[in-house]
């Protein structure tokens, strides 16, 4: 990631770009938690089927409550990259403050103002437990959100290649956690959903496949590991969270609950995460074995 002082503003600007995040993320949390309808935002005593307990501290609810804060984050991925994505085409001595100086401006804000809201607006309020989970997942997906910012000012063509390589990511993070079930769909006869999810899982291989492919072909550099599992990790957590609230939820713009992302089995889904980053170290170390092969072909 990057972090060069004397090449990106300090904390000045890190103060700029980081009230407009902090209005919108507040104003965002602050609507679906102390205004709306929490029947509707957060689907109460929603009938999921047997086993699903909807009620409003239930497992289903609670995880709603914190999916809340990565859905604000994707707004920010949306807002915030395309914003410093254009300034850095169309101004070339544009750099955005490191991601880390905004995030630390935001930290403080966001944590005691999100604690505030959940903890006093509305009915029924959280708990400090649940308050603390909101708070945390949104400042995990607002880091990931701000990376993606500074990078696509800071390297604007290569914007659209992480991106690319995000939604293969993507297809292997998401997959890979739909292996969980595969044991309970064997059992009832869904042979289709097992096939399914290993299809999208190698679909997600192939496709990074072919974006090497396409990067050698237009003699890209290689982006590091890092970059390219943060790129899967935003769009997997932050964009699709966000799409799902505005287009995936038939106009009522609910909040998602996390099965629909992550496994309910946390070792399992620190599994998915890992071979996730060994995806993405395989998919780099091929694109640079090729980069020292090129010369010679």
């Amino acid at each position: 990631m990057i972090s060069n002082d004397q090449t990106y503003p300090g904390w000045q600007a890190a103060v700029y770009h980081a009230l407009p995040i902090l209005a919108l993320i507040l104003a965002a949390m602050g609507y679906w938690f102390g205004i709306a309808d929490r029947y509707i935002i957060f689907l109460y005593h929603h009938n999921m089927g047997p086993g699903f307990d909807t009620s409003p501290f239930g497992w289903v609810t609670v995880s709603r409550y914190w999916m809340a804060g990565l859905v604000a984050d994707g707004m920010i991925v949306v807002l915030y990259t395309g914003v410093c994505w254009l300034l850095g085409r169309l101004l070339p001595g544009y750099r955005p403050p490191s991601w880390w100086r905004v995030w630390v401006i935001c930290a403080g804000p966001l944590l005691v103002v999100l604690l505030l809201i959940t903890m006093t607006a509305n009915q029924p309020t959280l708990p400090a437990a649940n308050a603390a989970q909101v708070a945390l997942a949104t400042l995990i997906g607002l880091a990931l959100a701000l990376w993606l910012g500074e990078r696509a000012a800071a390297r604007p063509r290569e914007l659209a290649w992480l991106a690319a390589d995000g939604w293969g990511m993507m297809l292997v993070l998401l997959f890979g956690g739909m292996a969980e079930d595969v044991g309970r769909w064997l059992a009832m006869g869904a042979v289709g959903r097992v096939r399914l999810i290993f299809g999208g899982f190698g679909a997600g291989v192939v496709w990074l496949l072919l974006v090497t492919a396409l990067r050698g072909w237009r003699k890209v550099p290689v982006s590091s590991t890092g970059d390219v599992l943060a790129s899967g990790l935003s769009i997997t957590y932050l964009l699709m969270p966000l799409i799902h609230h505005g287009l995936g939820t038939d106009g009522i713009f609910y909040i998602t609950d996390s099965s629909n992302f992550f496994s309910d089995a946390p070792l399992f889904q620190l599994g998915v995460w890992v071979i996730a980053a060994l995806v993405a170290l395989g998919i780099t170390r091929l694109r640079r074995a090729l980069v020292r092969q090129a010369p010679a072909l």
